[in-house]
């Protein structure tokens, strides 16, 4: 009698293997750590991807074009970015997510975005109006006590 391919595979239920206690997990590393080894990598893809246009280029060159170095270096270029990959997961895994903050309102109810100075709805000034930055000239939002650019306290026009 023959057996079918999953009868073969699939163990009895009597010689089911115990069960594994669970593996403990390595904590992530820090996000400082891990963004040090993005830049890292990221140079050295650069680098790497210089290179292999230039070995191609000196291949057509001289006539002798090796397609095994090629891809040599082509999948030392995937195994690059597939590091990449992995650390811009542990990346996202590993930062909190900044809230942002609520939007402000104007008196009628419309959103004030960042960097408007008048209501975009009913055209009422958006708390103080502020130009730009006395020390560096840098656009503030209507409600900024410094400015983001230099971290100059801001000056409130009447």
């Amino acid at each position: 009698m023959a057996r079918s391919f999953l009868s073969r595979v699939r163990r009895p239920a009597a010689e089911a293997p115990p069960p594994q206690p669970p593996v403990a997990r390595r904590p992530l590393p820090p996000a400082g750590q891990l963004r040090r080894e993005r830049r890292a990598l990221l140079r050295e893809r650069e680098d790497r991807i210089r290179d292999l246009g230039g070995i191609v280029l000196e291949m057509i060159r001289r006539d002798e074009f090796r397609e095994d170095l090629v891809y040599e270096q082509a999948a030392e270029l995937i195994g690059l970015e597939d590091r990449l990959h992995e650390l811009e997961a542990l990346l996202a895994a590993a930062t909190p997510v900044r809230r942002t903050a609520p939007a402000a309102r104007c008196a009628c109810g419309a959103p004030i975005l960042w960097g408007q100075h008048f209501c975009g709805n009913c055209g009422r000034p958006a708390g103080h109006v502020l130009v730009a930055c006395h020390n560096c000239g840098h656009a503030l939002q209507a409600d900024a006590k410094f400015c983001a650019s230099c971290g100059t306290m801001a000056v409130q026009e009447a």
